[in-house]
């Protein structure tokens, strides 16, 4: 009995189990409220478990993806991966500007409260030099993702030198088999992530369930032209930048497949705000539905949830021009191009986790000379902000990654979602 109900249970697609779950929660919490908070531990669980799986996967899936790369593969596989990024970020920005120009959200907005901390935007001279650790174990240990890649990189790549340069068979058969342990860890790895997934439907309904009851949605209806401003802005990328001109124009391929192998990962960015949290489900998607060959997602994917802030471009470019028409400033067409430049710039050394877009909400409207107390305003809507931003940067991890697996004979278009093309 017990069986036959979970064999039902299991044939739902988990997209559709975990949208009902995200419906639910968000019915219960509205609903009951304060009581509903009591939930909030089994939705913090769903966090911890896909935060624990964060590093390990970053780790193994780039050494696995190195050992089939040459150094001259990498660098083509690299340079091509962070131009895109580069690219969509800058498109993303501009799309942000547009929409912000044509609907000017915050005008006639009453605006209170609301103090924020000043804070300085990094050097960019800085945020390369971070990039490599003085400490290789200590960046694994605090999570510092951008520096756990490049020694990961580095490291795997040399073995891989080593492997295809040395006359001593036992140093090659050693490389081989420390490579054999990374193609069995990697595959433990994915076991884990199915089963966090499956738990998936009881975290985010916790987790809605508990936020709805602490927080209502006053807020987010006082807010309602950002909010719509940002979500018309993000559409609109997603539709143009990833479905058009990457997908139809770049792989040749139906934008409805696309959208078809990316789902999971962008339900899942949408409910926990965070594209680092998100990787385990995102390289699920890129390996089982798109396709996509680990020597270019295990490299594309772990980069991508740290600099590639699509989303987070557009939040910040419209959130701007809502904070200077909340307190009668114009932006000229010079303060609107430092504010790309700066929204690029920026998103290099953002954390892809829940909280770091008031973080850098804060270095672009220092940027742009607007008050950071605005700050405090736009924080009652951060968690809806925050969800409609990560969602499109985890999409972006995956366009991205499908174009340039194609520019890289990385992506077999014979299997998964491109299959049924």
């Amino acid at each position: 009995m017990l069986r036959s109900v979970w064999s039902r249970y299991r044939a739902v697609p988990l997209v559709y189990r975990i949208a009902f779950a995200f419906v639910a929660g968000s019915v219960l919490g509205l609903a009951v409220g304060e009581p509903a908070t009591m939930l909030a531990p089994l939705g913090d669980l769903f966090l911890r478990l896909l935060e624990m799986l964060v590093v390990p996967l970053i780790v193994f899936t780039l050494l696995g993806g190195v050992r089939k790369l040459t150094p001259e593969k990498l660098g083509r596989i690299g340079g091509s991966v962070v131009l895109l990024y580069m690219a969509t970020t800058a498109l993303a920005g501009m799309f942000g500007l547009a929409i912000g120009n044509l609907l000017n959200p915050g005008t006639g907005v009453e605006f209170t409260g609301g103090e924020a901390q000043s804070a300085q935007p990094p050097a960019l001279a800085d945020v390369f030099l971070n990039i490599v650790p003085t400490n290789p174990v200590s960046a694994l240990a605090s999570g510092d993702i951008l520096s756990t890649i490049f020694f990961t990189l580095v490291f795997g790549l040399a073995l891989a030198v080593v492997r295809d340069t040395t006359d001593e068979e036992a140093v090659e058969h050693a490389i081989e088999g420390f490579f054999a342990f990374v193609d069995a860890g990697t595959r433990a790895l994915f076991k884990i992530v199915w089963a966090v997934m499956e738990y998936a439907v009881i975290g985010v309904f916790a987790l809605m369930a508990s936020s709805m009851a602490a927080n209502g949605i006053d807020a987010i209806l006082s807010l309602a032209a950002l909010v719509g401003a940002i979500a018309l802005a993000v559409l609109l990328h997603i539709l143009v930048t990833y479905l058009g001109l990457i997908t139809a124009v770049g792989l040749g391929q139906s934008p409805t497949s696309f959208l078809s192998g990316a789902k999971d990962a962008m339900l899942t960015a949408f409910t926990i705000r965070s594209s680092s949290g998100t990787l385990p489900v995102t390289m699920r998607n890129a390996e089982e539905d798109l396709a996509i060959d680990e020597s270019l997602y295990g490299f594309s994917l772990p980069l991508g949830a740290t600099i590639n802030m699509d989303g987070a471009a557009i939040r910040q470019s419209i959130t701007a021009i809502f904070a200077a028409n909340l307190f009668g400033i114009h932006l000229g067409l010079v303060d609107q191009v430092t504010l790309l430049v700066t929204v690029v710039l920026v998103s290099i050394g953002t954390a892809g986790v829940p909280g770091a877009g008031l973080i850098m909400l804060t270095i672009i409207l220092e940027s742009v000379g607007l008050p950071l107390t605005v700050v405090g305003f736009v924080a009652g809507v951060d968690p809806i902000l925050g969800r409609i931003a990560t969602m499109n940067n985890v999409t972006g991890d995956l366009a991205v990654s499908t174009l340039a697996g194609k520019w890289n004979d990385a992506i077999d278009f014979t299997r998964g979602v491109w299959a049924s093309d």
